[in-house]
């Protein structure tokens, strides 16, 4: 792998391909293969190369794709973290497998990699000020020890999802990483609330946009090119959830994650939470800046139908996230020996509260309720159980449903969109029972 002399030091990748039972029959490359051939299968046909019989195969809908094969074989580690896969690596972009998200607090070792540049070399927090400009009365630069100080510091888990996270689902495909499940993490992150902060500066009257501003680097190398510089409107960022972050799960943050310095806006895509951060301008418009305006973290403002093409002035900005869940145990493609399984996950939904969590074993004719866990705070995700029992052998897919405090549920399938944002459908698991 080629990597630039700026990111030479901050992080390595190696590759293996296990030999498992699978590649010996399907081989390397046949993952895209398997899923088209199992779209015209006949049920015997599934059936056999799935391993078991289908109890539930009535329930299914046309169409589907079984969960067993709905995720990639490669097997690539980045050093210094724990099993995430890597779906680019310039700029460096990596996903967690839903199994290693199961922990309530997601460790740093397993938190997604999301980049958009070149990270920067000199991240000496000693040395690093944030300025704090614009629309404001008391413009400011102030180092990490000023924030410590001059601010009340907070901890608090918050949910980070990149808003390309389920894009791998969509048909026709949407450009950009392919990210599946695992582009979402829920660390506690400790900092001062940058509503404080804008507050000491003195927001004037005609804000309407924060600007945020970064150490990396444009990918093309060109002096003052920035690869993304995004905002918030003016009445999110003095919302207490959102934090000027300098520490996570109690450790400097790792410089893939924005060491020293970087804003944490949760339940919105994780783009507004800028890493390396170095200033924040108030501004009377629509912040403009790098992946602000286009089609970058938009989607249409109606319906479009599968591929169609759609104007740019047709696009409106992503601000909250929608209603989620993540089965973290079993992993997919697990083999059960019994009739029962315990069923483990997460739920979030944006800036709300996740009021239900329901799991399906029948391709969702059926819902059970499973039992939900308050949020440690708001904007953190909810964990969920629930025991499921299989009437006799074979193939099972536990399919997760949450629901909001706003009654908005999950979707079995939602609307294309061009760019492959905001996927919240259902998560499905495979699981075999031997009985």
């Amino acid at each position: 792998m080629k990597n630039d002399n700026e990111q030479k030091g901050i992080y390595e990748i190696y590759q293996s391909q296990p030999d498992t039972a699978d590649e010996k029959v399907f081989g390397r490359k046949s993952h895209s293969d398997r899923r088209g051939f199992l779209k015209g299968a006949g049920l015997a046909t599934m059936a056999a190369v799935l391993g078991g019989a289908i109890p539930f195969h009535r329930n299914m809908p046309a169409g589907m794709i079984p969960a067993a094969f709905a995720e990639g074989l490669d097997d690539v580690v980045i050093a210094g973290k724990d099993g995430l896969i890597v779906l680019n690596d310039r700029p460096l972009n990596a996903e967690t497998p839903p199994h290693l998200l199961n922990d309530d607090i997601t460790p740093t070792d397993r938190h997604f990699i999301r980049n958009n540049g070149i990270p920067p070399v000199n991240v000496d927090p000693q040395n690093w000020t944030l300025e704090i400009g614009g629309l404001v009365d008391n413009p400011m630069t102030l180092s990490i020890e000023d924030l410590k100080n001059k601010f009340d510091v907070v901890e608090q888990q918050l949910v980070v999802e990149c808003g390309g996270n389920g894009r791998a689902f969509f048909e026709p495909k949407a450009k950009g990483n392919q990210w599946t499940y695992g582009a979402v993490g829920c660390s506690n992150w400790t900092g001062v609330r940058l509503a404080d902060v804008l507050k000491a500066a003195g927001v004037k009257e005609n804000a309407v946009y924060t600007a945020h501003y970064s150490a990396d680097m444009h990918l093309s190398g060109k002096e003052g090119k920035l690869p993304i510089s995004r905002g918030i409107p003016i009445e999110k960022a003095m919302g207490g959830e959102n934090l000027i972050a300098f520490e996570q799960n109690g450790k400097p943050i790792h410089p893939m994650h924005g060491a020293p310095l970087r804003l944490v806006v949760p339940g919105w895509p994780g783009s507004c939470s800028q890493k390396w951060l170095t200033r924040i301008d108030v501004r009377d418009q629509v912040h403009d800046g790098p992946k602000m305006t286009g089609t970058s973290y938009r989607v249409p403002n109606r319906p479009v139908a599968p591929g169609e093409k759609v104007a740019k002035e047709d696009f409106e900005i992503i601000e909250r996230m929608p209603v989620k869940s993540l089965i973290t145990s079993p992993a997919t493609n697990t083999e059960v020996a019994g009739n029962s399984v315990t069923v483990r996950g997460h739920a979030w939904s944006g800036d709300r509260t996740v009021k239900t969590v329901e799991v399906s074993s029948d391709f969702g004719a059926t819902w059970q309720k499973a039992k939900l866990a308050e949020p440690a705070n708001p904007a953190a995700w909810q964990t969920f159980t629930a025991d499921v029992e299989f009437p006799k052998p074979g193939y099972y897919e536990v399919w997760a449903k949450a629901t909001d405090d706003q009654g908005v549920s999950q979707p079995f399938a939602i609307a294309w969109n061009p760019k492959g944002y905001l996927n919240n459908t259902f998560h499905r698991v495979a699981v075999l029972v031997k009985g």
